[in-house]
C-alpha cells in the first residue's frame, strides 16, 4: 500500500464531504470540486495552505499530534476516521510497521484450546472469532449454524468479504445487503490504516477489486469504521429472520483478533428463532429449510 496515496484521498475525500454552510463559510459562486477548498481546510486547522496541501500529497511523516487533531476537527472527522488518520501518520512513520510486524509470525494461527472452551459454553449465543481481514478462525457450535452460508463451500479460511461479494448466497443471508457491504469495504479499509504491510490482505482487497465492482466503488469512498456494537439483520434458510444485537470486543491476549457475540432480545421472534437454530444444529430436530420464503 501507497501511504502517500492513502493520505492524499483519505483528506480529499473527507473534505469533499463537508459543504462550506456546515462550518460557517460564505458560498461565493460556483465551486470546481465538492465540499472545502484546501485554503478553507487550512484556515480552520490554523495552518498555512502550504502545509496542508503538503499534508494532502501525503506527508504525514513527522507531524505532530495537535496538527492532525486540528486537521481531524477542521474536517469534522469522527472517532473511526480520526483513529485511521492516526494509524495512516504512523505508517508514514514506520511505526506502523515496526509495531504490527512483531506480533505477525509466518507459522499459520491456531486458537487455543482455552479460547474454543470459552466459545463453547455459550451455548445460546452465536460467537465468533475474527481478524482484521475478515477471516473467520473460530466458531461455536450456534454461531456455525447461524453462518453456514458463510462456511458452505468453503476452501481454507471462510472470509466474510469474499462471501458478501463474490458468493450470490449473500444477497439472500444479508437482507440489508448495501449496509453490509458498506461496513465490510469500512472494516477492511480501517484495517488497511492499522496494518499497511499486510500482504494477505493486499492480496485479498486486489481480489475484490478485480472480481467485484461493488466492492471497487465502496474502496474508492475511503470510508472507515469502528466495528464495535449494534443490531445485525439475517435471513437464515432454515429459520427466517433474525435480528441480533452484537458486541465485538478485542482479544487482549491475542493482538488483531477480536471476539463477536450475537444475542436475539428477550421474548422476541428472533429469540425463539434463534432457540429453533440452536436445536436443529444440536440435532435434536431439523426443521424444512425456509430458503425462498418471507418468513
Amino acid at each position: 500500500m501507497d501511504i502517500r496515496v492513502e493520505v492524499r484521498d483519505f483528506l480529499r475525500t473527507r473534505r469533499a464531504k463537508i459543504s462550506p454552510e456546515s462550518v460557517g463559510l460564505p458560498v461565493d459562486g460556483r465551486r470546481r470540486v465538492p465540499g472545502l477548498r484546501r485554503g478553507e481546510v487550512a484556515t480552520l486547522a490554523g495552518v498555512s495552505i502550504e502545509y496542508y496541501s503538503k499534508l494532502e500529497r501525503g506527508h504525514l511523516a513527522g507531524v505532530s499530534g495537535s496538527v492532525l487533531d486540528a486537521v481531524a476537527r477542521a474536517l469534522q472527522l469522527d472517532m473511526a476516521e480520526r483513529e485511521h488518520l492516526y494509524d495512516l501518520a504512523q505508517a508514514a512513520d514506520g511505526s506502523a510497521s515496526r509495531s504490527r510486524r512483531s506480533r505477525r509470525t509466518e507459522q499459520p494461527w491456531a486458537p487455543r484450546p482455552s479460547l474454543q472452551w470459552v466459545l463453547d459454553a455459550m451455548r445460546d449465543a452465536p460467537a465468533i472469532v475474527t481478524n482484521g481481514r475478515s477471516d473467520l478462525l473460530v466458531t461455536n457450535d450456534l454461531s456455525r449454524a447461524m453462518y453456514a452460508d458463510v462456511l458452505a463451500g468453503t476452501h481454507g479460511t471462510p472470509n466474510f468479504a469474499r462471501f458478501t461479494f463474490l458468493d450470490p448466497a449473500a444477497r439472500r443471508f444479508y437482507p440489508e445487503w448495501d449496509t453490509f457491504a458498506d461496513m465490510t469495504v469500512e472494516t477492511l479499509r480501517t484495517e488497511a490504516g492499522r496494518t499497511p504491510h499486510d500482504q494477505l490482505l493486499h492480496e485479498l482487497v486486489g481480489e475484490l477489486s478485480t472480481l467485484s465492482p461493488e466492492f471497487r466503488k465502496r474502496w474508492s469512498a475511503h470510508d472507515v469504521r469502528i466495528h464495535t456494537t449494534g443490531t445485525k439483520h439475517f435471513r437464515h434458510a432454515v429459520v427466517g429472520h433474525l435480528y441480533l444485537t452484537y458486541e465485538t470486543v478485542p482479544l487482549v491476549s491475542e493482538p488483531g483478533l477480536s471476539m463477536t457475540v450475537y444475542a436475539a432480545e428477550p421474548g422476541s421472534s428472533s429469540a425463539d428463532a434463534l432457540s429453533l437454530l440452536a436445536s436443529w444444529s444440536a440435532g435434536e430436530h431439523h426443521p424444512k429449510p425456509l430458503l425462498g420464503l418471507d418468513a
